[in-house]
């Protein structure tokens, strides 16, 4: 599926300098998705590949903001949607009785928030169209 931006492929599609796609196109083909992962700095260094118009740092200014939005509005409570490729969300987890593993005994486990991803669908579709390309 296109991107929505002049229908050009997005930059994760695109293969790197090394020849590698960040999406982890080149991996053993065993189940389709690569075991390396993809750091913030590789994921800046790939947009500024893909965006020779702008400087490594106002790309990392632009990651950096974008993060810290999603962590704010997450801190805050609220839902953060970004259409096509899914949704953060805060889900409260109740207080309960755990256990040690080590003792065995039993441990209060207090009420705690933990953030939440659910994929959108065109997320979903493409990286299942990945796994079958492998």
């Amino acid at each position: 599926m296109p991107s929505a931006i002049d229908g050009v492929d997005p930059f994760w599609q695109r293969p790197s300098a090394s020849g590698k796609t960040p999406r982890g196109d080149n991996n053993d083909g065993r189940d389709g998705i690569s075991d390396e992962g993809m750091t913030k700095s590789e994921l800046i260094a790939e947009l500024a590949t893909a965006n020779p118009h702008l400087t490594a740092r106002d790309i990392e200014t632009i990651v950096a903001t974008v993060f810290n939005e999603i962590t704010a509005a997450l801190a805050r409570g609220e839902r953060v949607e970004l259409r096509g490729f899914g949704a953060f969300s805060v889900k409260k987890r109740d207080a309960r009785l755990g256990r040690n593993p080590r003792t065995g005994a039993s441990v209060e486990v207090d009420e705690k928030a933990v953030p939440f991803f659910k994929a959108g669908k065109e997320l979903r579709e493409r990286v299942n169209r990945g796994k079958r390309r492998a």
